[in-house]
């Protein structure tokens, strides 16, 4: 069966059947079993993955698509694509559930104004499709092992997320969706002329992945392409300072987006990184790697420092990514087995931690009509379902020990001292300052004395539980027995540096080793 082929297929035709039907509940409650039928093939996908197969991308098929330019559709999957490809079936149908009245418009204050609604520019029909839509280019850029195809995902993904924030998003919509269009086409302007030169370079007269690991040897042309590709990876993540588009697009984007922006899409450039800037071009990689890391460290600061001094909900969130992301960075150009895995699992766990943050600041803002921290006080006394839910998805995202998040930011810590000791030590303030930004807004908000515009706020309600439970769930799981996930990623990430030249498990370990 083709699996992955399945996976892209649903949730197009679920698309199409969303945009066809005659009723907004009714193209709800099918974008939602669409999703569900996604999430359950995709657990059938895991459950025949086999983590020790020396075959490097299982489920593999590859068609002829462009026979002249040795273009193929070619998707496979190994223990990195396959947990972010679960990471997006996960959230897909969470944010439709959370999203529910996110397309029948969005009451907004604005200091010295009275609350008007914003209404969506499209139907509530389109939303569900473009979530539909997007979900099969997720998958698609996370499975693709012919370079040009992922190219082709990597920016078809603009195309339904610049829709959700243009048209559903705040007051500041079409200046959000323009900005985070230009810096995205941008960044992938500079990877399709990269992607050119390594085919011409290469001459395997073929995109595939597998065949053009090694093909470049020139150390100059080596430098030149990694550039292409790197930056159209940062501008992705983002990693500083090619950050500034993603505050704004979060911050007016409809919180089931935001979600998939900050939780997904953004993966993508770390996604890329790993997989294509050290595999292809190994050399280049370890000649730039003292710059990423500095880019990753000053991210790692910045971000965390930038984000104490928010007054709105989202931005904050979205500047804590621009922290978490410097981390991820750090992790995969340490180049070590802990530093690796640490990162991507971090990418997982990053999807849940602050996918969980974005919709109870969403569900905050349906509520209030505000996303400014200063009009909200005291909600715990009135709301402690809800505030406690928010307790603990900013632990989670502060890295609070028995929670996910901490695993994977502690394996990158670990492996990145391994090899570059000053960095990690550096990178651990941003654990410190995530203490400060996540615990300062959660005592604005949640506690203190009560604001008379948050008296009668509502509590969660069944619909929203049933979001949380199953990202809290997550949280804690990961968190206490991250074991399964590691034992998926670890053989992934050694046959990536193994192609890099470089020994999969950390000096220390392997000293370790050899003096038993």
């Amino acid at each position: 069966m083709p699996w992955l082929s399945t996976l892209m297929a649903v949730p197009v035709l679920g698309a199409v059947g969303v945009s066809l039907v005659k009723s907004d509940k009714l193209a709800k409650q099918l974008a939602m079993v669409v999703s569900l039928v996604v999430l359950a093939l995709t657990v059938a996908v895991a459950v025949q993955f086999n983590p020790t197969s020396q075959t490097r991308f299982q489920f593999a098929e590859v068609y002829d698509w462009i026979p002249r330019f040795g273009v193929h559709y070619g998707v496979g999957v190994d223990g990195i694509a396959l947990v972010l490809i679960a990471l997006s079936a996960v959230l897909v149908p969470i944010v439709i559930l959370a999203s529910w009245h996110d397309a029948d418009g969005t009451v907004v204050t604005v200091p010295g104004e009275e609350p008007r609604t914003v209404t969506p520019k499209r139907s509530v029909k389109t939303y569900f499709a473009l979530l539909l839509v997007l979900e099969a280019m997720m998958i698609g850029v996370f499975a693709a092992t012919d370079v040009f195809l992922f190219y082709v995902f990597f920016e078809a993904m603009l195309i339904p997320m610049y829709f959700m924030i243009g048209s559903y998003g705040g007051a500041q919509r079409s200046y959000a969706a323009v900005k985070f269009l230009l810096y995205s086409l941008f960044g992938g302007l500079l990877m399709l002329v990269a992607v050119i030169a390594l085919y011409v370079v290469a001459a395997k007269g073929t995109f595939m992945f597998p065949e053009l690991i090694g093909a470049v040897q020139d150390p100059t042309t080596q430098k030149w392409l990694f550039a292409g590709f790197f930056i159209a990876f940062a501008v992705k993540a983002p990693l500083w300072p090619f950050h500034t588009w993603l505050p704004d697009a979060a911050a007016q984007a409809p919180a089931g987006a935001a979600v998939l922006l900050v939780g997904v899409l953004d993966k993508v450039g770390t996604y890329g990184m790993l997989r294509f800037c050290l595999e292809l071009f190994p050399g280049a990689s370890k000649f730039f790697t003292p710059l990423v890391i500095v880019l990753s460290v000053v991210g790692i600061v910045y971000g965390a420092i930038v984000a104490i001094g928010q007054t709105d909900m989202k931005r904050l969130i979205a500047y804590t990514s621009i922290s978490h992301f410097g981390f991820i960075a750090l992790g995969v150009f340490a180049m070590t087995r802990d530093g690796g895995t640490g990162a991507t699992l971090y990418m997982v766990n990053h999807g849940f931690s602050t996918g969980a943050l974005f919709l109870i600041a969403g569900f905050l803002i349906y509520r209030r009509g505000s996303s400014r921290i200063a009009d909200y006080g005291g909600v715990q006394k009135v709301a402690p379902v809800l505030a406690g839910t928010f307790l603990i998805a900013g632990l989670s995202g502060l890295s609070l020990p028995g929670l996910s998040t901490f695993v994977s930011e502690f394996m990158v810590l670990l492996g990145t001292y391994e090899r570059y000791a000053i960095p990690a030590i550096i990178g651990t303030t941003g654990v410190i300052l995530a203490a400060v930004y996540i615990l300062w807004m959660y005592q604005r908000t949640m506690n203190g004395p009560m604001a008379e515009s948050v008296a009668t706020l509502p509590d969660l309600d069944r619909r929203e539980k049933w979001v949380m439970a199953p990202l809290i769930a997550v949280i804690l799981v990961l968190g206490f027995f991250p074991k399964p996930m590691l034992d998926v990623i670890n053989p992934a990430v050694d046959k990536t540096l193994s192609s890099v030249g470089v020994e999969p498990f950390t000096p220390a370990v392997a000293e370790k080793g050899a003096g038993q």
